[in-house]
């Protein structure tokens, strides 16, 4: 553990299982280092264990299985800088295991189904983040693990994922409405008809008016822009590539929307894209696509996925940098006085 922060920037992480959740939380350790990251699966506040859900019908989606007060209360301490004994979830067993003991860390993450559900602990957030796949990439994406590497059959497949509708359009869906960051995984609008769903159109969602952020842009600010930069500068095999840059209404809300639809064959030739996007938070030119590089192998990494949630990222180390210096200038302020 690194030394005690002098504040507890809190991020929150959104989303359905199979989501992306876990390539996305690999990408904000490497921007931040594991030392300074602590990250909290909110699984760990079920309050039913997987018999006890069985038994009741009651399904981990559902609030009534998690135990949001002590989620609060917990989350709460540790943005103040106090240590917790957290619960721990134990995923093999299904059942709830004995508390571990965590400590205050520079910057928690809080990620899993409901971490913007609770208007409490949404109130203790930075920053927060959901992950939206749309049905059909979902189902496609789940299809091909549970089928081809877990030997599943199509139909039970289909049952499992028609259960968990119903939940997940109540209690994990709606939470879109309260995220600073939305990336949407959409079908490609590039192949008529595709059912493959290899081929991806990726939407960042980014709340305008939120304090001290400002949204990713692409070419002139408030423009809209339909760009196909496929070319000498970018190679394109087919079905080629375009990105989108403009302003959308998003649960009442003003967003400033890019999209990209298709993939990358050189991950190098993304430096070209991001000489002409601006506000990227970055540190210095090309750092964008030296991050992606880094890991070619995540997935994602090849369409706007990657680039999304390295641009996300980027804007989370933005606002942890912010908060920081105004704690600063507030303990110089005090030592004067």
């Amino acid at each position: 553990m690194t030394s005690k922060p002098d504040r507890v920037v809190l991020i929150g992480v959104a989303g359905d299982s199979g989501c992306g959740k876990s390539t996305f939380l690999r990408r904000l350790t490497d921007l931040f280092g594991e030392e300074f990251l602590t990250v909290i699966c909110l699984d760990d506040y079920h309050s039913l264990d997987r018999k006890q859900r069985k038994e009741t019908g009651i399904t981990a989606l559902d609030p009534r299985a998690n135990n949001f007060d002590l989620m609060y209360e917990q989350i709460k301490a540790l943005k103040n800088g106090q240590a917790i004994d957290k619960p721990i979830y134990n995923h093999e067993t299904g059942m709830i295991d004995p508390p571990e003991r965590v400590e205050p860390n520079h910057i928690i993450v809080v990620e899993g189904l409901h971490p913007l559900y609770d208007e409490r602990v949404r109130s203790l957030l930075d920053f927060s983040v959901y992950l939206d796949i749309s049905d059909e990439v979902k189902v496609a994406w789940k299809i091909q693990r549970d089928m081809a590497e877990r030997g599943h059959r199509y139909e039970d497949v289909m049952q499992a994922i028609n259960a968990r509708r119903p939940d997940f359009e109540a209690y994990i869906e709606p939470q879109r409405e309260f995220a600073d960051v939305v990336l949407q995984v959409l079908p490609t609008n590039l192949i008529k008809d595709d059912k493959e769903r290899k081929v991806l159109r990726v939407r960042m969602l980014q709340r305008e008016g939120k304090e001290g952020f400002d949204p990713v842009y692409l070419f002139d600010q408030g423009s809209t822009i339909h760009w196909t930069p496929c070319g000498r500068k970018l190679t394109c095999s087919y079905p080629g590539m375009r990105l989108f840059y403009g302003s959308d209404v998003y649960y009442g809300r003003y967003v400033s929307v890019l999209e990209v639809d298709g993939q990358f064959d050189r991950l190098e030739e993304v430096s070209y894209i991001e000489t002409h996007l601006s506000n990227t938070s970055t540190k210095y030119p090309g750092e964008m696509t030296h991050l992606l590089l880094q890991h070619r192998e995540y997935p994602g990494s090849n369409n706007g996925t990657g680039l999304f949630q390295v641009l996300t990222g980027l804007k989370m180390r933005a606002t942890y940098e912010r908060l920081m210096a105004a704690k600063n200038k507030e303990a110089k302020v005090a030592v004067q006085v």
